[in-house]
């Protein structure tokens, strides 16, 4: 009772953590706009200047939300890897899907010349950019998948995830050595992640995979609490492995496949969260885990993409460096702290 009481405080106060979050992220920016004009600004008011509204609806809402569902989709399909394979080293990228959609993007932007003839007639866009890394990160994911039911060890899964991903990255590699230095920078700009680049119909396509793949993890608690005893103790309390197993699976390529085809591959964020939930929460129990990662990946999402913006400046630094500069050391406190890490 004691327990429940305090997991309804913490979830209150990270959801007053996030809104706060939010509001300091939507207020940061190139262009300086007084915090209270965009607390106004976001309840309908007219501003002083009308390029601040644009501003704010057209480019730092989506670009907000954009953080939150990256965040929030990263953090959940690393808690489900790290689960699933009862290792903590596991992350979303594991099983091979970003390298997937790596591979997709390279192809797209370093590929042959015919390729090549293709963007220069303007088929190179955000939108045929994201189609090429979510078809890339899908054919991965359905060849592992097909892996997964005739497998039956999952350590060997994880060890066949590890090896495509070295296999499509070695790919990645060959073209980036034949590739033109223009397409090679803009492969490279590509990998740096970004969340700030996206249509609101983009957003809502992000938002609706997301979705999906929270709803299939939410429907898979009870197996993951299962597997955290072993694939044995699972099958005792009447839990089909392989059926797991799958779902768990797809979730995770829905999450990490499709963030990672919108927003860039962007690391560090899927790995440490869980972690850092697990330390703080005391708890292996995933009802409570999997909304905790999830606003947790949020908020940090939202303070890196903040510490991002150069304040009154054009530039806008890589998410993936700032990602790991600032969750790293929290980690490593926190372990340091705990002496211990929970699994």
């Amino acid at each position: 009772m004691l327990a429940s009481r305090t997991y309804r405080i913490s979830f209150v106060l990270l959801a007053l953590a996030l809104l706060c979050a939010l509001l300091l992220n939507i207020s940061s920016g190139s262009v300086s706009i007084p915090f209270l004009d965009v607390v106004s600004l976001l309840w309908g008011k007219t501003p002083e200047i009308v390029s601040w509204e644009y501003i704010v609806w057209e480019y730092r809402v989506p670009k907000a939300f954009t953080s939150i569902l990256v965040g929030a989709g990263l953090s959940l399909s690393g808690l489900l890897m790290q689960t699933l394979f009862r290792n903590p080293l596991a992350g979303p990228f594991v099983l091979g899907i970003s390298s997937g959609a790596s591979l997709g993007a390279a192809l797209l932007l370093m590929g042959t010349s015919l390729l090549a003839g293709y963007t220069a007639f303007g088929f190179l866009s955000d939108v045929s950019l994201a189609i090429a890394a979510s078809v890339g990160s899908f054919l991965v994911l359905l060849v592992v998948m097909i892996v997964a039911q005739r497998v039956k060890d999952t350590m060997a899964l994880l060890i066949i995830g590890l090896m495509f991903g070295s296999i499509t990255s070695a790919i990645v590699s060959v073209l980036a050595y034949f590739s033109s230095a223009e397409n090679l920078q803009r492969f490279i700009f590509w990998s740096f992640g970004s969340v700030g680049n996206l249509s609101m119909n983009q957003l809502l396509l992000l938002g609706g995979i997301v979705l999906l793949g929270v709803l299939l993890s939410i429907s898979s608690i009870k197996s993951l609490n299962a597997f955290l005893l072993g694939e044995h103790y699972a099958q005792s309390l009447g839990v089909s492995l392989n059926k797991s197993r799958l779902i768990i699976i797809i979730a995770t390529g829905l999450l990490a496949g499709g963030i990672t085809a919108f927003a860039g591959p962007i690391a560090f964020v899927g790995l440490a969260v869980p972690h850092l939930t697990r330390q703080i929460f005391d708890t292996m129990e995933h009802k409570v885990l999997i909304p905790a990662v999830m606003l947790y990946g949020a908020i940090l999402m939202l303070l890196c993409d903040t510490l991002a913006q150069l304040p009154n400046s054009a530039s806008v630094l890589p998410i993936n460096a700032i990602t790991s500069l600032v969750g790293a050391p929290v980690v490593i406190w926190l372990l340091v702290r705990k002496r211990k890490m929970m699994f």
